[in-house]
């Protein structure tokens, strides 16, 4: 999905931008230790080795605040899809929300060129979108299905005191109206309370709005900029990829997982 034509965004939308993490280094640089993740991932037809990224950006853009009527109809959609369960990670349609959405195109400017001031410049351009929901996330990693790509968030719902945490790398990010992150896809995350040290659905009961709405882009993670920006140091396991059907990540030999309550790190159970 190819995102709008973009013109220059109007005075009041003009980009603020702080960013978290440290700036980054070529990967030939860094060297791959032998007890850090692994990811496997598609490249074309065959199957590639590289280190997951620990770098996460973040930063806030200025953007306008959601109508109230897509607001009520995120509100809709999202307990049409998230039930009574809190945790999971779903879809929304986007192109039902652009049709209620004036102030997208300005989001989308935002975006790229907060993105730009990263140093990746025009990457947006021909990167897929989605329109995703949440009422807190359980701890995971996306490398099993996104493992060549980055996520790029911007969340548009307001300060709800939710976080968006990355145990293994010390991110802490509030998430409220304008937040944006940068990370790898491989980097274990959840969405828990301000005041919680995990994921805990008790946390997000009947009654409570918990949920947060945000455009996600994915970040091609062989494109040169990206690549570097994230310190990412590819063919890292070339030997174990020849083995593998399908992407994943290892860590210390083995297939891992994530626990969904801490975001530590185990081992897959045996097929």
């Amino acid at each position: 999905m190819r995102p709008p034509s973009l013109a220059a965004p109007s005075p009041c939308y003009k980009l603020r931008l702080t960013t978290l993490g440290r700036m980054s280094i070529p990967s030939s640089a860094r060297p791959v230790q032998s007890n850090a993740p692994v990811s496997y991932f598609w490249s074309g037809d065959i199957l590639r080795s590289r280190s997951v990224g620990e770098v996460v950006f973040a930063g806030r853009v200025d953007v306008p605040v959601p109508t109230a009527r897509l607001v009520a109809d995120w509100e809709r959609e999202s307990a049409l899809r998230l039930g009574p369960e809190p945790g999971d990670v779903e879809a929304l349609s986007l192109p039902r929300a652009r049709a209620r959405w004036p102030d997208y195109r300005h989001c989308v400017q935002a975006v790229h060129d907060w993105t730009h001031a990263l140093g990746l410049p025009g990457v947006l351009a021909d990167c897929d979108v989605a329109l995703m929901t949440c009422r807190g996330a359980r701890y995971h990693h996306d490398g099993a299905h996104y493992g060549g790509a980055a996520f790029c968030n911007l969340f548009m719902s307001e300060d709800k005191g939710l976080d968006l945490h990355f145990p293994n790398t010390g991110d802490r990010i509030p998430l409220r109206r304008g937040t944006v992150v940068l990370f790898d896809t491989g980097q274990p995350h959840g969405v828990i309370q301000r005041r919680s040290r995990g994921f805990d659905k008790a946390d997000f009961p009947a009654g409570r709005d918990g949920t947060q709405v945000f455009l996600t882009w994915e970040l091609p993670i062989e494109h040169t900029h990206v690549g570097h920006a994230l310190r990412i140091a590819f063919d890292t396991d070339p030997a174990t990829s020849l083995l593998l059907s399908e992407e994943q990540v290892w860590l210390n030999g083995a297939r891992a997982v994530v626990c969904p309550d801490s975001g530590r790190w185990c081992r897959a159970e045996p097929m």
